[in-house]
């Protein structure tokens, strides 16, 4: 079983890689996943508009993953566009079977819902079972992020667990 968080910021070294780094390992630990946690950085593939082999083996990476943390900054209200161009080329179901747990980090609350207005209906249309509701960070949190993120993984893990009980039995 693989826990990997996909990261949508374009700054290499962000905050929410992270941020989405920590929840990987915090949801990966109770549920048992074995460490280390992987990460895919898409600001470090450079464009992710063509087929490079960077991103070949990145949509790989993203395909096999049993949980996947799906995080970016907040822009405009929702996602960054480099997320969207990254996810626009998996192929259709590309992440049936595969628990995804959408996150963004954001300056401001007035935009939270974005988690559940955007980025999970993203995920759900790949194929994704998303089974708990959405992470937002605040980046007032981020000093006491360990905190945020072990009281969110205790919340989702039980569910995240179940879900995958399910997947191994049918």
């Amino acid at each position: 079983m693989s826990v990997v968080a996909l990261v949508g910021n374009p700054r290499s070294g962000s905050r929410t890689l992270a941020v989405a780094e920590a929840a990987a390992e915090a949801v990966g630990h109770r549920i048992g996943a074995a460490g280390p946690y992987e990460s895919v950085d898409l600001s470090a593939l450079g464009p992710v508009d063509g087929p490079s082999p960077a991103v070949v083996a990145a949509m790989d990476q993203v395909r096999r993953a049993s949980v996947l943390v799906v995080a970016s900054p907040t822009y405009k209200g929702t996602y960054t566009g480099l997320l969207k161009s990254f996810v626009d080329r998996l192929p259709p179901d590309a992440l049936a079977g595969r628990v995804a747990l959408p996150l963004l980090v954001m300056g401001d609350a007035k935009h939270s819902l974005a988690v559940e207005v955007h980025l999970r209906p993203l995920l759900v249309e790949l194929g994704a079972t998303v089974p708990t509701p959405g992470l937002a960070v605040l980046e007032s949190q981020i000093p006491r992020v360990a905190e945020v993120l072990a009281e969110w993984a205790d919340r989702v893990a039980p569910q995240v667990a179940a879900v995958l009980r399910e997947e191994a039995r049918g």
